[in-house]
């Protein structure tokens, strides 16, 4: 169960992931043995899954973002192997989800441009069979990277 001081520790790690020991004591209002030991068993206990930096997809040339939703005929292990592994292997797409409704899947891609993101879209349906795939590209992100509610 979390108290509001792992909460307070949490929100200021997805603020900023490279804060100090000292500084995310401080800010916090812990000494830095006690916000060691909550930090610690935090990530003991697997809430914690990592620390990441986020980068400016503009500045790195990945001006596009797509959001693909994907209708399959196809629902058994075997291909749903295939599928994972072959979406895995693109490293364009940074969300994969399965999903209620219309479609089976969505994935968030980034691409350079349109050209791009057709050289993703044919590497995926050459190595895969899917039934319908509809695109829907973005022109601003609004909120983009939001930290999760502590």
């Amino acid at each position: 169960m979390l108290d509001n001081l792992d909460r307070a520790i949490l929100r200021a790690l997805q603020n900023d992931a490279g804060l100090s020991q000292r500084d995310l004591a401080d800010r916090v209002g812990l000494s830095q043995n006690a916000c060691w030991r909550r930090l610690k068993a935090l990530r003991d206990s697997g809430l914690i899954l990592g620390e990441t930096v986020r980068l400016d997809q503009g500045q790195l040339g990945l001006g596009l973002t797509i959001f693909m939703l994907i209708r399959t005929r196809h629902h058994g292990k075997e291909w749903l192997e295939l599928f994972r592994r072959e979406v895995a292997a693109i490293s364009n797409v940074i969300d994969f989800f399965r999903i209620t409704g219309d479609y089976d899947y969505m994935l968030k891609v980034v691409a350079r441009d349109m050209n791009d993101f057709d050289r993703i879209y044919q590497r995926l349906i050459d190595k895969v069979e899917l039934d319908t795939v509809t695109s829907c590209i973005t022109m601003e992100a609004i909120v983009n990277s939001r930290d999760l509610p502590v």
